[in-house]
């Protein structure tokens, strides 16, 4: 599995929101800046993401995009079912039913993928968050980190 731009982006909004401005709206602008994302590409990931129910958005002059959860109750795999991404990793793959080694491939790609579902839907946005901030507190810098 490879993690896309629209997965990278949108784990990096998330957790810009969650280290920035867990209890207020941030603008797309905001967001954009901090970690060098482009707006309007942004702007549709948290669009998507608002409809998934991870974040919420807030007109008016101070409005913007904030968590709809606790970082806690948003995982990796939300995120990028959100915004489309898919971990299918042999979804093309017919196992030749007279071939006992096709059987074999299958059934451990198949075992392997539900691992690593397992695995994206069990980190969290806190998990996440607390990597970074550790990582800054380390090296005594601001909320700028690389996914």
């Amino acid at each position: 599995m490879k993690l896309t731009t629209r997965g990278h982006y949108s784990v990096k909004a998330l957790l810009v929101l969650s280290l920035k401005s867990p209890n207020k709206p941030m603008s797309v602008k905001a967001i954009s800046e901090e970690q060098d994302l482009p707006a309007p590409y942004l702007e549709k990931l948290l669009i998507e993401m608002r409809k998934a129910g991870l974040v919420k958005s807030v007109r008016g002059a101070q409005g913007g995009y904030q968590l709809a959860l606790h970082p806690s109750k948003i995982s990796l795999g939300q995120i990028l079912a959100a915004v489309g991404e898919t971990i299918e990793p042999l979804s093309q793959l017919n196992p030749d039913a007279t071939i006992a080694e096709d059987w074999v491939t299958f059934s451990l790609w198949q075992r392997l993928h539900q691992k690593l579902k397992e695995a994206l839907y069990s980190i969290t946005l806190a998990d996440l968050y607390y990597d970074a901030r550790s990582w800054q507190a380390n090296h005594g810098e601001k909320a700028s980190f690389i996914i």
